[in-house]
């Protein structure tokens, strides 16, 4: 039997009712402005020491690509260049260099000086800085994506040019290991909870 346009309406208001209902619960656990899920993925990322050799999925490294792609940069110049060290041929290569704490995937990026904006006023040229903030891009959607990494800073450039030379036309800024922590000895170190606190770091002026 079918229901007459009234005890529709009702049961709309109710379903409404409901899904209002619901948005309050979740808006328990948001800050004034926003939700507090980025917050969490700020807090949960940590450096990975050692990663096992489960695969990171197309899926997955596509997304973090494209948040890298969708970065900022001065002047919208984007003098940045991303390389997906994957292949075992490749990572290979590079692991004869660093060792890459034994992650499945290595993004290695780098930077171009003469494709970069300069700022007039000192001569500084934009480049790390927008490769920096490439990495954080894909450093941040590695974590979302429930990837642990770790922001690889101590290696050579030369070496990396030399055993990779697809990457000899840049300046290399940084590498990113992504995956899946190993077990027991990918955890968060001792350090990754120590913070300044926000009178130390922050002055208002």
């Amino acid at each position: 039997m079918k229901k007459g346009f009234f005890s529709r309406l009702s049961d709309t208001a109710k379903i409404r009712s409901r899904a209002a209902f619901a948005d309050v619960e979740q808006k328990i656990t948001k800050y004034e402005y926003g939700s507090d899920a980025f917050m969490k993925i700020l807090a949960s990322r940590y450096s990975c020491h050692s990663f096992n050799k489960y695969p990171v999925s197309e899926s997955k490294l596509k997304m973090i690509l494209e948040a890298g792609r969708l970065a900022p940069s001065a002047k919208n110049l984007q003098p940045t260049r991303i390389w997906v060290v994957k292949s075992e041929e490749a990572l290979a290569r590079l692991r004869s260099v660093h060792p890459c704490y034994g992650a499945p995937v290595v993004l290695i990026v780098g930077c171009r000086n003469e494709e970069a904006w300069i700022r007039e006023s000192d001569g500084i040229n934009a480049a790390k800085t927008d490769a920096a903030i490439v990495l954080a891009h894909l450093m941040l959607t590695a974590t979302d994506a429930g990837l642990a990494n770790m922001w690889i800073w101590d290696f050579n450039p030369s070496k990396i040019r030399e055993v990779l030379p697809e990457t000899r036309e840049h300046g290399i800024y940084g590498l990113l290991a992504i995956g899946h922590p190993a077990s027991g000895e990918g955890a968060p170190t001792e350090l990754h909870s120590v913070r300044k606190s926000i009178e130390e770091m922050v002055t208002v002026l």
